[in-house]
């Protein structure tokens, strides 16, 4: 059983992307007391996701998600800016779903594997490493994916053409492009250490 420090120590953490093969998956760092929220913005900038559409965390018969939608929160799904990874830990929780994007249903295996003290001078999250490219948005969950990914990868195939059109962009499945992942988690911890400093700022009287 993984034990924790919320203020001092992060986690190392696993996300899968369920359904495919080859596999997707991604391996961050993470503070401890990271809520579920910025969870979310984590896999999203780790995974290559642009964050489009509603997502859930499944812990148990638990459900959490956002607010921050015009529908608002299904009244069975509590807000996920209300839990902390260190609170999952505590109570023995080591793997939980994430699933994304409600009509393709992308399901994500999220696994803490270990925790450990931080390191001085380090802001977190992280990228630890990883493989694959993670599917386009829309595409149309694993099955699309598939299809598409045929398509693409055979010139003779009829519907090559309209996919390269659709995608907008050359497509390397075996490309995850590190440098945006680094990029996006970067402005995370930016703005985690923005937050603290703001939190940490005695309030002026007078």
């Amino acid at each position: 059983m993984v034990t924790v420090n919320p203020k001092t120590d992060i986690l190392q953490i696993k996300i899968t992307l369920l359904h495919l093969k080859p596999v997707v998956w991604r391996r961050v760092l993470v503070p401890a007391g990271l809520s579920l929220k910025r969870l979310h913005d984590t896999i999203q900038a780790a995974m290559g996701w642009y964050d489009q559409h509603m997502y859930e965390f499944h812990v148990g018969e638990r459900r959490y998600g956002a607010r921050d939608f015009d529908d608002g929160l299904d009244p069975g799904v509590a807000d996920a800016n209300n839990v902390k990874l260190s609170s999952l830990v505590a109570n023995g929780v080591e793997r939980f779903l994430y699933v994304y994007d409600f009509g393709d249903d992308w399901r994500h295996e999220i696994v803490i594997e270990a925790a450990k003290a931080a390191e001085p001078g380090i802001d977190y999250p992280i990228f630890v490493d990883g493989e694959r490219r993670c599917p386009p948005e829309d595409c149309g969950g694993p099955p699309g994916f598939e299809a598409l990914l045929e398509a693409i990868s055979d010139p003779d195939h009829p519907d090559h053409e309209d996919v390269l059109d659709w995608l907008g962009e050359p497509y390397d499945p075996d490309d995850i492009e590190r440098y945006i992942i680094d990029a996006q988690l970067s402005r995370i911890a930016r703005s985690r250490r923005g937050g603290m400093k703001a939190r940490g700022r005695p309030r002026k009287t007078g």
